[in-house]
C-alpha cells in the first residue's frame, strides 16, 4: 500500500511509542503501543557518527542513555552499548537505543504504520534523509510517513522521494506565522502541519482546513482521552499521546 496525498492518518499516534509507559524510542515502547492497541506510533530518527539512522530524540545522548556528548560524535556500535533505560527506570536496564533498521523489520511485521520524525544532526540534514531512505528501501514497507521541525528535512524528502508522505510541524506561531505555514504546506506539497496543544484555536484550525491540510497535536504532556475527543471534534485528524491506556 502506497500512501497517497487523501491518507487520512489513524487518530491516535503513540508518541516516541508510549513514553509516559516505556523508555522512548525503544523496541519495548514501540511493541508495547502496538500491544496496547495502537495502530501507528510516532518515532525520532537521526544518524550516528558512522552514517547509521538510529532512534534519539536529542541532539545528545546525555537525556535518555547514561552516555553524553553529541549523538553525531559515536557510532552506532558505541551509542548501542548504551544505557536507554536507566533514565526511565533510574536503574540498570539491559534496554539499547535501537536501529530504524530494526524498527522497520518490527513495523512491517505488524503490519502497522509509523510516522518518522526527522531529528537531523546540525548540517547533516540532506544526508540523514537520504540514510533513512536506503533503510526503507532495503525493506520495502511504505505504511510510513515523514514529518519535522527542520524545514530543509521536509523539502528534501520531497525532493528526493516525492511519493512519500510529509508533514510540517510548527510549534511557535509567532515565528513562522499561520498563513506563512500554510504557503509553506502547499508550496512543498506537505499534506499536514504538527502543532503544539498550546496553540489550538478553531481559527488557525480552519485556515489549515480550507487548504485541505491535515492538522496533528502534540503536548509536552499526556493528552487526555477528553481532550481529545474535544480536539477530534474540532477537526483535528490526529492526537500524539503518551500513555493511550485510557483510550482502550
Amino acid at each position: 500500500m502506497r500512501l497517497n496525498s487523501n491518507f487520512s492518518l489513524p487518530k491516535l499516534i503513540g508518541h516516541r511509542g508510549v513514553k509516559d509507559l516505556k523508555p522512548e524510542n525503544t523496541f519495548e515502547s514501540i511493541l508495547t503501543a502496538f500491544d496496547l492497541g495502537l495502530e501507528c506510533v510516532e518515532i525520532d530518527v537521526k544518524i550516528s557518527k558512522d552514517q547509521i539512522p538510529l532512534l534519539l530524540h536529542d541532539d545528545t545522548l546525555d537525556r535518555t542513555t547514561n552516555g553524553s556528548g553529541l549523538v553525531c560524535d559515536y557510532t552506532f556500535d558505541e551509542i548501542n552499548k548504551l544505557d536507554a533505560g536507566y533514565y526511565f527506570y533510574k536503574s540498570k536496564s539491559e534496554i539499547k537505543v535501537p536501529s530504524l533498521s530494526s524498527i522497520l523489520d518490527l513495523v512491517k511485521k505488524k503490519e502497522k504504520y509509523l510516522n518518522i520524525e526527522l531529528k537531523p544532526n546540525k548540517n547533516y540534514e540532506v544526508l540523514n534523509v537520504k540514510k533513512v531512505l536506503q533503510e526503507i528501501n532495503q525493506v520495502s514497507y511504505d505504511k510510513i510517513y515523514f514529518s519535522s521541525f527542520d524545514l530543509l528535512s521536509c523539502v528534501s524528502l520531497k525532493d528526493i522521494a516525492p511519493h512519500f508522505l510529509c508533514g510540517f510541524l510548527n510549534d511557535d506561531f509567532n515565528k513562522i506565522n499561520i498563513q506563512d505555514t500554510v504557503d509553506i504546506c502547499k508550496k512543498y506539497n506537505f499534506f499536514s502541519c504538527g502543532i503544539n496543544l498550546n496553540s489550538f484555536n478553531k481559527s488557525i484550525i480552519n485556515q489549515f482546513m480550507e487548504n485541505d491540510i491535515q492538522v496533528t497535536v502534540y503536548s509536552d504532556e499526556n493528552i487526555t482521552k477528553a481532550q481529545a475527543k474535544s480536539l477530534w471534534s474540532n477537526n483535528i485528524t490526529s492526537i500524539f499521546v503518551d500513555d493511550p491506556s485510557e483510550y482502550f
